[in-house]
């Protein structure tokens, strides 16, 4: 049975999963859905997508579409994942699931009341770095002690990963350490019980934090470290250093080396080192064996309800 898929969002992550989504048998994205139906036409050619529209309801009235992956702005998110669950259709979302715990809760719902796939882009769950250091948790090789991360871009002004003005605000709580959040609790396999904030100025054009500093401890006892910014002209991207009790281990998406910098191979730790198509593939396993998948919407929740807790904080 090949799955049939639709795209909405042609942006810089959007392309990432059809790159990602080339390598997987029997899956064809068949709608691709976006604002600008000339660019959307152009990157529709380019995979041999035979349906363009700016419209989500156009593709979701598809009678033959089984799943939908959102790479839509963040304000979107929820709105739209509720509107595919609603139309009968498994859904990925990339991340964040939502900007409001609340809506957060309504996917996970209705999740709930159709049993479909709802699934969150949490992609460093799949990262084959991040992947390594889990099987050695679950090993009983390596136990957190910390985590110290950190998430630097620099976006003075509003662009997306490929350097192009975007046309939304992303946001260092809600985006970016809905990361690190979701991660540290995974590998820890310990729900998070004490988190903090602060952050720095709100930038006067964008109406964000630019800067932004974060702790948590887990209920295990381990803790984390996150500094995030939009201000470092420097190395962008994020970096986890795993402080453990029989190794340290420090991740850059795909890469891999041990405290002393020296390298760890990760190629065979899945069948791909991409951990987009790696969280795609998830995805698609997930509809054909009817299961949960890993990531799925109710998994990554308590994640949203730190991130809740901490925007409370801040606003205060």
């Amino acid at each position: 049975m090949t799955i049939k898929v639709a795209l909405a969002g042609a942006g810089a992550f959007g392309i990432k999963h059809l790159d990602g989504i080339r390598n997987i048998p029997d899956v064809e994205v068949i709608s691709l859905i976006s604002r600008d139906l000339d660019k959307t036409r152009e990157v529709a050619d380019k995979y041999g997508i035979a349906h363009v529209t700016t419209e989500l309801a156009d593709s979701l009235a598809i009678k033959e579409l089984d799943a939908v992956i959102l790479c839509t702005p963040t304000q979107m998110h929820a709105s739209q994942s509720i509107a595919c669950l609603e139309a009968g259709k498994h859904v990925q979302v990339e991340i964040p699931l939502c900007d409001v715990y609340a809506d957060g809760q309504a996917v996970a719902a209705l999740q709930k009341a159709t049993g479909k796939v709802a699934m969150v882009g949490h992609t460093r769950r799949f990262n084959p770095s991040h992947q390594y250091v889990h099987k050695k948790i679950r090993a009983g090789a390596f136990n957190i002690q910390q985590m110290d991360v950190q998430t630097y871009f620099f976006r003075r002004t509003n662009m997306n990963a490929l350097g192009q003005p975007r046309s939304w605000t992303d946001h260092l709580l809600w985006h970016h350490a809905a990361h690190t959040v979701d991660l540290f609790a995974y590998q820890c396999g310990s729900p998070i019980v004490k988190a903090n904030a602060i952050q720095g100025p709100i930038h006067p054009a964008l109406g964000i934090a630019m800067d932004m500093s974060i702790q948590l401890k887990a209920a295990n006892g381990a803790i984390c470290t996150l500094s995030l910014s939009f201000n470092n002209d420097g190395p962008l991207g994020t970096f986890f250093r795993y402080i453990g009790d029989t190794a340290t281990y420090i991740a850059r998406y795909d890469d891999l080396v041990n405290g002393k910098e020296e390298k760890i191979d990760v190629s065979k730790v899945d069948v791909s080192m991409n951990g987009i198509e790696l969280q795609d593939r998830e995805f698609f396993a997930a509809i054909r064996e009817g299961r949960e998948p890993n990531s799925s919407v109710h998994q990554v929740l308590d994640c949203y309800r730190v991130l809740h807790e901490l925007e409370q904080q801040l606003a205060e």
